[in-house]
């Protein structure tokens, strides 16, 4: 996998970090902030969430979605690809690329059911449009690697799989930030073992020089994890709050 990853499209895509959260010039026309910025990722990325469990498809669909939505905006405004839109189309693209493919028509059915707001509500044609854009937007890379599969092989490496559950969530919510377009996954995993190993009280000392990972990296990448759980305290299930993120969606064009 290691192998595989280092001369993919993934890897040569990977971000400087002075490169992702930066506001597109269009955007910032519509007063849109940096912190508005990663709030609306935030937002978007629990609304995959819901939209997934509703389709039911897997976690490695969840997080390619993800990371295809905050790809896009490295590269494009949300003034000219509506956020709204490229959620749900995300998920589309993604359970193709991942072989779980999803009916363009059941997104639109729980994307209608789930929202009462107009402005969140889109036609098959819509996705289907909206897809060729990303595509492009993308440049037609779809694989992603994911610290899924390095995190259970480390795991077992180090002989703590009874950290699998605390470690997987830590994962989980990565996708939240923008680690997944700056560092390698098995990076983002072993960040995650960190942290479960500290949460936990394994000491881990030893496996870690073992393995002579780059612990400046794995401290950084923790430090942002935490960090984003001390800044931003959001309920796993419910999202940030409407007050929170309706105005500052309310900035953003909406479909005519």
């Amino acid at each position: 996998m290691a192998a595989n990853f280092w001369t993919s499209s993934h890897c040569k895509q990977l971000l400087d970090p002075d490169e992702v959260d930066v506001v597109h010039p269009l955007d910032r026309e519509r007063g849109i902030t940096q912190e508005e910025f990663r709030l609306v990722k935030i937002h978007m990325s629990f609304y995959i969430w819901k939209l997934a469990q509703q389709v039911k498809v897997r976690q490695r669909v969840i997080a390619t979605a993800t990371t295809y939505f905050r790809r896009v905006y490295t590269r494009k405004s949300m003034t000219e690809y509506d956020p709204r839109l490229v959620t749900p189309t995300c998920l589309y693209l993604a359970s193709k690329a991942e072989e779980s493919t999803v009916q363009a028509r059941l997104l639109v059915f729980y994307i209608k059911k789930m929202w009462p707001d107009e402005r969140y509500r889109f036609e098959i044609k819509d996705i289907l449009e909206m897809e060729m854009k990303l595509l492009e937007a993308l440049d037609y890379y779809l694989v992603v690697y994911h610290p899924y599969r390095p995190l259970l092989q480390l795991l077992q490496d180090a002989n703590i799989t009874d950290l699998t559950q605390c470690a997987w969530g830590l994962v989980n919510d990565t996708y939240k930030m923008d680690l997944i377009l700056i560092y390698p996954p098995y990076m983002i995993a072993l960040a995650c073992i960190y942290i479960a190993s500290v949460l936990k009280d394994k000491d881990t000392t030893a496996w870690f020089e073992e393995l002579r990972a780059d612990m400046n990296v794995v401290k950084n990448i923790s430090i942002e994890i935490l960090d984003f759980y001390d800044t931003y305290k959001i309920d796993p299930q419910k999202g940030l709050l409407d007050e929170k993120i309706n105005p500052i969606m309310n900035k953003l064009p909406s479909k005519a």
